[in-house]
């Protein structure tokens, strides 16, 4: 097959999964096109800002999650969040402080706990679920002690994001490749962690992308750590592109698993797409609409 003819049927599955939703196929052109059909809606789907690529405007960006059936967008900060509600969508997960100096280490107690406290009160005025945080890299701290003090430090704040309503997600992060150090690097720490918390409040953001690149065993791992777990990315695996035939995991076998699992957290897009992006988009979408 050479370069034309792989290129042309690569334009045409990507034209019909946007066909697929009903959505118009002209790149560029996400404002123009017509609603999607409802969705299955057992996985309920939101988006990061990679995901849309370049060029589009907020706006835009939410007239195409409520085209794909999305419920809203990761990381968008509150100055955004009147045009997220504008157009009934929700900011699936809020930032608060920095991956790399996080809760493992004593002293990062007080700036980080201000920033959850702050992120927490903010998070539950706007009626959004969730906010990200960290335990920061190990910078020599083993992981015993990098849990324990990361513990103390959830026990002093988790009780005020049960109050508000709001779950904590600390997050999975691969330290093969992408992030060097990162203490949360595997799936059965941080489910001690939480254990440890004592919280319903208290979950993990499993990174499937990560967590691949790190352990693999992505359904096993799911089923086994399950009750932890309160948020979900999306990735391709090698590269971290689109979810679609040209990477190493099966995302329709991964979402039943969810689905079965009984998971009721969101499911948001992080990849950082290499075809056009609204068409990348809704073919995830439909691949995780199990």
């Amino acid at each position: 097959m050479n370069t034309t003819r792989r290129d042309a049927l690569k334009a045409f599955a990507a034209g019909t999964a946007l066909a697929a939703l009903g959505l118009n196929v002209r790149p560029g052109l996400a404002q123009e096109q017509p609603a999607a059909p409802a969705l299955k809606g057992r996985i309920r789907q939101g988006a990061c800002g990679g995901a849309f690529g370049k060029g589009m405007t907020l706006e835009q960006k939410c007239e195409l999650c409520v085209r794909l059936g999305l419920k809203g967008m990761d990381f968008v900060g509150p100055n955004d969040w009147p045009t997220l509600q504008r157009h009934g969508l929700i900011c699936t997960l809020t930032s608060s402080f920095g991956l790399s100096k996080g809760l493992n280490r004593k002293e990062n107690h007080a700036e980080c706990l201000a920033a959850l406290r702050k992120s927490i009160a903010a998070s539950a005025a706007a009626g959004f679920p969730n906010v990200i945080c960290f335990p920061g890299n190990r910078a020599g701290l083993s992981d015993e002690l990098g849990a324990e003090n990361t513990v103390e430090g959830l026990k002093q704040v988790v009780a005020f994001a049960e109050e508000q309503k709001v779950t904590l997600c600390m997050e999975l992060l691969n330290s093969k490749r992408n992030h060097p150090d990162y203490q949360c690097d595997r799936t059965a720490w941080g489910a001690d962690v939480c254990r440890r918390v004592g919280s319903p409040r208290m979950k993990l953001l499993y990174d499937i992308y990560h967590m691949q690149v790190q352990e693999g065993d992505v359904i096993a791992t799911l089923r086994e750590f399950m009750p932890f777990i309160g948020h979900i990315h999306t990735a391709g695996v090698p590269g971290r592109h689109e979810i679609d035939d040209s990477q190493e995991l099966y995302y329709p076998a991964i979402m039943r698993a969810i689905v079965d699992l009984k998971y009721d957290g969101y499911v948001s897009h992080e990849y950082t797409p290499v075809k056009d992006a609204a068409a990348s988009l809704a073919e995830a979408v439909r691949i995780c609409d199990v």
